[in-house]
């Protein structure tokens, strides 16, 4: 297992870095006596003779890549503070400036065929974000999944919050994909319950468009300040030791969906430039089950995704399929029956649920964290 180092006293500190992984540190004044073979040098400055000694010990040195609007090689998740940046909610066009912004514009401008640096630059950025997941995620997270075309101020809108609030109370870490609709409304009711308030404030700015100021607005609707969902730990999920301060709520959107952006609701966001990367670890790491509320061919794609890794144990034991909705999963878009027609006498089956009560849901969650 390598040791990454962040910091620089950390750095000054050691007295052996073979192995080691250095990440975005000026070590231009550093001397580098110690010993640092098999070391991974990503996007650090390196004096001529830092760079002398760093190559004779067989040790990679991984450049920083300029002119990007992103950081290649960053070793954390992204806050909403970071990605909105320099948004004004006085001025909603300002969201046009933001890093998420322009990220989204960058990656756009390099088309289906990127050159091989930009390519490479957005593997690299979506490697890290990886690593910087599994670093932050406890035991067991739920992911709930659904439609990022359902409006603030609808019913179904505040379903997903009284869902998330359930979900929240029972002491669950919840994943969603990070964008609008269900996506949002999940993270906003673990963090703020069902508050009349907050959903009459949303209501104000509905939907957005794909220009800046549309999304502008959309963002400005939002609570300036959200409480957070407290330390994760007490709930039945496994969710990591009490008080260890992880987050609730996490996030996964892409930059691929860039005229979606990410909604503030979610602690962290593990923002990708891949799609295919970001859905298959989205449902990957979802090991405390998924709750599947009504949405469109981008769920439905994920349902069967989801079962494939049950059905074949790909990634571990079937985790639980809750189908929240009858009429929609089992009549309007009939997913749940056939689902558990390719179940039957595997152990998935009984992690099958198709329920109209988010209580069943969640103690059907419950009963398999337990």
């Amino acid at each position: 297992m390598r040791t990454e180092f962040t910091d620089l006293d950390q750095v000054r500190a050691a007295d052996d870095l073979r192995n080691a992984v250095l990440v975005g540190l000026d070590l231009t004044d550093v001397d580098l006596r110690v010993p640092v073979d098999g070391a991974l040098f990503l996007g650090c400055a390196l004096s001529p003779v830092g760079q002398r000694r760093a190559a004779a010990a067989g040790a990679l040195v991984f450049p920083a890549i300029p002119d990007l609007p992103y950081d290649v090689y960053r070793s954390r998740l992204y806050t909403p503070d970071e990605l909105f940046a320099g948004f004004d909610p006085d001025d909603p066009a300002s969201y046009a400036d933001t890093p998420d912004a322009r990220a989204y514009r960058h990656s756009r401008a390099q088309g289906h065929n990127p050159d091989p640096l930009h390519a490479l630059a957005e593997r690299l950025h979506d490697h890290a974000i990886t690593e910087a997941l599994a670093d932050a995620l406890p035991e067991h997270p739920v992911a709930v999944m659904g439609g990022h075309a359902v409006a603030r101020g609808t019913d179904g809108y505040r379903r997903a919050v009284a869902l998330g609030a359930t979900l929240g109370e029972a002491g669950f870490t919840v994943l969603t994909g990070g964008g609008p609709g269900v996506m949002e409304a999940v993270p906003l009711g673990v963090r703020v319950g069902v508050d009349d308030g907050v959903l009459k404030d949303l209501a104000r700015a509905p939907v957005f468009g794909a220009d800046a100021e549309s999304i502008g607005r959309w963002l400005a609707a939002f609570p300036a300040d959200l409480p957070g969902s407290g330390p994760a730990g007490s709930g039945p999920a496994g969710s990591g030791p009490a008080g260890s301060g992880r987050p609730r709520t996490l996030g996964i959107p892409t930059w691929f969906y860039g005229h979606e952006p990410p909604n503030p609701a979610c602690e962290l966001h593990a923002k990708y430039f891949a799609n295919s990367v970001r859905e298959d670890g989205l449902l990957t790491i979802a090991t405390g089950g998924i709750v599947y509320t009504p949405g469109s061919a981008g769920t439905v794609q994920e349902v069967f995704q989801d079962y494939c890794q049950n059905h074949y144990g790909s990634v571990g034991p079937a985790a639980p399929m809750v189908f929240l909705g009858k009429d929609f999963w089992v009549d309007e878009v009939p997913a749940a029956p056939l689902v558990r027609r390719l179940a039957r006498g595997r152990e998935a089956e009984r992690w099958i649920l198709v329920t109209d009560d988010p209580d069943e849901a969640v103690g059907f969650l419950r009963e398999y964290a337990g």
